[in-house]
């Protein structure tokens, strides 16, 4: 069950969502937290709904972000608990539910994250485990099952170099776990499947030979770790929409799962038809969401493709480029469309900035990423990219400018400071200052010591001293 960006929820669930991120922008919170829950209800695959709630939670707690560390409950005598633990085995939807009445009443519950990473896990919703097993990893870094599933979560969303850091710091720690040993080694060879020789060739380094080289481990572990549904399965549930759908014509969201069961068989076609008869219909049109799913659908078509090329033939790369070229192209046109149906969508403004600058458009993307800050949930990513820009424009007073802005509006220093701080270093050092771009990177070296080339570039200038 894939989660949902905003651009994919209905129309009507994205104004209670508005509604919900504008009383917790005014300190209403149990009002912020009354419509954030009502979103899940509707939408539970949504993450940056339950995100905005779980702020919401610990706001109305009277903590922020640092109450979870200064109180820390299991709440494991809660009935909620034990009916949570029950649906996880049958409905791992339904235990999400249950997992944010428990939060709302107690957002430091230990148990209430526990079940919430559960249900994400078997629901693979990878980002929002990440976010309670992040709560869960700070309350006991050296509970090794805890930081497993942390990494295993985290490689999942992308993050695999973090989640290496983390299980070899607990490996320091416990040196002769077997366990810990072979999460480690599974991690590494995932990593050879998702990196190995396709982003060095990307960069325009590594060959083809590279990542045939890893292609048996890679695949092997491939089959290991990925969880999904039996072809079997999937079959014998398509066999049975089909069959409702005789009888039930008009319902939509049988018609929703029927394009996703097809989605899930590589039927790319057929999938795109089943959301066409939703956007064809009355209330489906109205659901902006139907016009994410296709394109995500016709995207995943095009990686399909790429899949089953022959990569030893010699116009392997070729191919790729060509497929990949339209791909980029289609997503662009589907997120402009987007865009001019519903103007006001800053967040779809955001997607269609971000698509026009990994394709090289900068005037373009700048002119989204305008919009898209006066968004408070994209307000710093879209400055990080307009920084991003300028500095490609080689617009470098004005993109230092618009990083330290950035900047000022993270009080802590995560992943997403790091990068800006980390942007900004780059800046100063395409300016010729050296000495400033040192600065930045100091902040990030005295925390984080392998980030990026963070280590290399800080020693290498004071070796130079």
């Amino acid at each position: 069950m894939a989660e949902k960006s905003v651009n994919e929820i209905s129309r009507d669930v994205r104004a209670i969502f508005q509604k919900g991120n504008d009383a917790l922008i005014r300190e209403n919170y149990d009002y912020a937290v009354d419509l954030l829950t009502q979103v899940l209800d509707k939408e539970p695959t949504f993450y940056e709904g339950r995100k905005a709630l779980r702020q919401a939670q610990a706001n109305k707690a009277g903590g922020g972000g640092g109450f979870f560390k200064k109180a820390w409950s299991s709440a494991s005598s809660s009935p909620l608990v034990a009916k949570g633990q029950i649906a996880l085995r049958r409905n791992p939807t339904e235990a999400l539910g249950i997992a944010e009445q428990i939060l709302n009443s107690d957002p430091t519950s230990s148990a209430g994250h526990r079940l919430i990473a559960d249900a994400a896990v078997a629901l693979d919703m990878p980002k929002t485990a990440v976010m309670s097993l992040d709560m869960l990893f700070k309350h006991s870094p050296r509970d090794k099952n805890i930081a497993i599933q942390y990494a295993n979560a985290l490689a999942e969303t992308g993050e695999a170099q973090r989640a290496e850091r983390i299980l070899m710091d607990l490996q320091r720690a416990m040196p002769n776990d077997a366990e810990l040993h072979q999460a480690l080694k599974d991690l590494s060879a995932r990593k050879t499947l998702t990196e190995g020789g396709y982003e060095g060739l990307a960069g325009g380094q590594g060959s083809y030979r590279d990542i045939l080289r890893n292609e048996k481990e890679a695949v092997s572990l491939e089959q290991a770790n990925r969880v999904q549904k039996s072809e079997d399965h999937t079959q014998n549930l398509l066999s049975e929409y089909l069959a409702r759908l005789k009888t039930e014509p008009n319902n939509l969201k049988l018609i929703r799962n029927i394009a996703e069961l097809y989605a899930e068989k590589k039927q790319f076609n057929l999938a795109i038809q089943f959301y066409e008869k939703i956007k064809a219909s009355e209330a489906g049109a109205a659901d902006a969401g139907i016009d994410a799913d296709i394109a995500k659908t016709k995207s995943k078509q095009f990686d399909y493709q790429v899949e089953h090329l022959d990569a030893t033939a010699p116009d392997y790369a070729e191919k790729v480029a060509q497929i990949n070229a339209e791909k980029q192209g289609y997503r662009i046109a589907a997120a402009q469309k987007l865009v001019d149906k519903n103007p006001t969508d800053l967040s779809a403004r955001f997607e269609l900035g971000k698509l026009f600058f990994e394709a090289g458009k900068i005037a373009e993307a700048m002119a989204e990423f305008q919009k898209s800050k006066n968004n408070p949930n994209k307000k710093i990513a879209s400055m990080n990219y307009l920084g991003q820009c300028f500095a490609r424009k080689k617009m470098y007073p004005i993109a230092v400018n618009t990083f330290q802005d950035a900047i000022k509006e993270k009080p802590v220093f995560d992943e997403e400071k790091k990068e800006l701080v980390y942007n900004l270093g780059t800046v100063f050092e395409a300016m010729d200052k050296k000495k400033e771009s040192i600065e930045q990177l100091e902040q990030i070296y005295a925390i984080d010591i392998g980030y990026k080339d963070v280590q290399a570039k800080v020693e290498k200038f004071y070796s130079e001293q």
